[in-house]
């Protein structure tokens, strides 16, 4: 079980920050009446984003990150931009086409979208043929277990705000995965990535009501997901993201709707239909099947200790190796 753990890498920290992004919505449920989901969603990232703001600021590496050039501020401020864009959208799309429908269009269409963006940018780790057909089966599991069939009554703006919402969640993705892939620390990436989208969120909080935050019940929801949903899950994406390819990574992330089920059905009190519970085995195989370690292939050099031997390589096959040079 130990080997497996180290053979699965950054894989590993990637479906823990999943898992904890999967109590959002079971989270939520316990907020006072008068909290909104946008005030909800601001409230977290703003919280979130100081918290990663003063994790990053020791050692100087946020200073040294801005500090880098123009081309990497205009990137972490797209990458800011991308983060607070994703949660009005999806929000917004929520509330037009409900929560099913939005929730797998935004989550089913980010590894798409991801791809098209690696493909563009010639990241390395582009997406292969296992990474085709397991983001295949997860997003068909996906829409299973979130619609459980029902997907009817889905208005076009709605839909078209989720497919906004996943587009903003790729971009950050492969924003994050260049930096952090480039040299940067990750602590440093998502500290100014999130810092920014706090401060680009700020308004909302005066355009909705706020008032829960001050009851002790909407204090611990929104500590909640603003500690746990927010700062650890992207410390931990981060983490994951210095040695799992960006493609491989969002694939991956389609474990949230898989976490939400089955709280659903434990705390909540929620049922799935047959079609549902298939949906969950489909999207848990097709998850395995994505984070398994791809089969190093051989080479004709002996193996031995030295700048060649084992553990000369940090990253997991098909993670996206730093740039030369960066």
């Amino acid at each position: 079980m130990r080997q497996l753990s180290r053979s699965l890498g950054g894989a590993s920290y990637v479906l823990l920050a999943a898992t904890l992004w999967g109590t959002t919505a079971t989270a939520r449920t316990f907020a006072p009446a008068g909290a909104g989901p946008a005030a909800v969603g601001a409230a977290r990232v703003i919280g979130g984003g100081l918290l990663l703001l003063l994790v990053a600021l020791p050692g100087g590496a946020l200073r040294g990150l801005v500090r880098r050039g123009t081309r990497t501020r205009c990137l972490l401020a797209a990458g800011a931009a991308a983060a607070a864009g994703y949660q009005l959208a999806f929000f917004a799309a929520a509330a037009r086409t409900g929560v099913a429908v939005g929730t797998v269009v935004t989550i089913g269409a980010a590894p798409v979208f991801t791809g098209i963006l690696s493909l563009v940018t010639s990241r390395p780790g582009r997406p292969g043929a296992r990474w085709l057909a397991a983001t295949a089966a997860a997003v068909a599991g996906c829409a299973m277990l979130v619609t459980s069939g029902h997907a009817s009554g889905a208005s076009a703006a709605g839909v078209g705000l989720a497919l906004l919402a996943s587009f903003c969640y790729a971009v950050y993705a492969v924003t994050a995965s260049y930096l952090i892939t480039s040299g940067t620390g990750g602590r440093a990436v998502v500290g100014a990535i999130f810092g920014g989208a706090a401060v680009l969120l700020v308004p909302v909080l005066f355009i909705s009501p706020v008032r829960w935050v001050a009851t002790g019940r909407g204090l611990a929801v929104a500590s909640y997901l603003a500690v746990l949903t927010t700062a650890l899950a992207y410390l931990l994406y981060a983490r994951g993201l210095r040695t799992t390819a960006v493609t491989t990574a969002t694939t991956l992330g389609l474990a949230e709707p898989a976490v939400a089920a089955v709280l659903g059905l434990a705390v909540l009190g929620e049922h799935l239909t047959a079609t549902g519970f298939a949906g969950l085995a489909v999207l848990a195989v097709s998850l395995v099947i994505a984070a398994w370690p791809a089969r190093r292939p051989t080479t004709a050099a002996p193996p031995g200790p030295g700048p060649e031997g084992p553990g000369a390589d940090a990253t997991t096959p098909g993670a996206a190796p730093a740039p030369a040079g960066r």
